[in-house]
């Protein structure tokens, strides 16, 4: 184990409804989706070291220029003008191509702990400037607010403010890695008139969630991989009022009134050789 003098949280997220609204001449998709965090989170440690090193319990996982917190790292130094250092430890906890976030989760967390290590600070429009670079998500796992709606292509952000999301959740990840790239070959964007997402997530109302959230990547993802379909079915059938995909897959949660009834659902798909997670997601204070 490292001994570590600093360390960062790098939470995930689910997606609280996901529009895919148009395609871009740059290549990206207009979105519209609210983002909530959940303190299901990888841990980032940092020591002091005069070259700039970066390991990670997963050995699946690249710890090169591939990496997120690699790539974070480095164009972090050279906007600050100086040599990237220390060792950087990621824990990895939260599955990866799950559409759960972990990724940029990563990322940010890597930039909130450099410019602690290295005493620096950036304006916010600059770091926004540098997350968004990085990847759509990383700007909202910078944000304080826990929720937040992402239009765009993700990154740009309106907090939710004093939003409390006052369910329980059971996260569930099959062992399938959907690639961003093939979810966005498969959905075909819709740019007509919708409810405001935004009023809708507020009503904390399952039934007309159940009528109107709706993620655009589930209906092309459930038809090509049916073990997605059947799975969420299996958390309404285990009591979820609101059950969905989170982002591009794989992952997939079940809203619930009883935070036993989560915990159960969890532990049931733990036994199935599923990995999941059960709470409450963060709340605005």
């Amino acid at each position: 184990m490292l001994s570590t003098s600093l360390t960062e949280l790098a939470p995930a997220k689910i997606n609280l409804g996901l529009r895919v609204l148009r395609r871009r001449p740059d290549g990206y998709h207009d979105i519209e989706t609210v983002l909530l965090r959940i303190p299901w989170a990888d841990r980032l440690a940092w020591t002091p070291a005069d070259s700039f090193i970066f390991t990670c319990s997963d050995p699946s996982l690249p710890t090169d220029e591939r990496n997120l917190c690699v790539q974070a790292a480095r164009r972090l130094a050279e906007l600050l003008r100086r040599p990237p250092t220390g060792r950087l430890h990621l824990d990895k906890r939260v599955p990866y191509g799950a559409g759960l976030g972990s990724g940029s989760s990563d990322a940010a967390a890597t930039l909130r702990l450099l410019l602690r290590a290295w005493h620096q600070s950036l304006t916010p429009d600059v770091l926004h400037g540098l997350a968004a670079a990085l990847g759509s998500d990383v700007p909202f796992f910078l944000l304080p607010a826990p929720a937040a709606l992402a239009t765009g292509r993700g990154e740009r952000l309106q907090p939710l403010s004093g939003y409390r999301f006052p369910f329980y959740l059971a996260v569930v990840v099959p062992p399938l890695h959907i690639a961003t790239a093939e979810a966005y070959r498969l959905v075909q964007p819709c740019d007509g008139r919708r409810p405001s997402l935004v009023e809708l997530v507020r009503t904390n109302d399952p039934e007309r969630w159940r009528q109107a959230l709706v993620n655009d990547f589930e209906a092309p993802l459930f038809a090509r991989y049916p073990e997605l379909a059947a799975l969420k079915q299996w958390l309404l059938e285990a009591g979820a009022v609101y059950a969905a995909l989170s982002g591009s897959g794989s992952a997939l949660f079940g809203v619930f009134t009883e935070p036993t009834v989560a915990q159960q659902v969890a532990e049931e798909a733990r036994a199935r050789g599923l990995r999941s997670w059960h709470g409450q997601p963060e709340n605005a204070p």
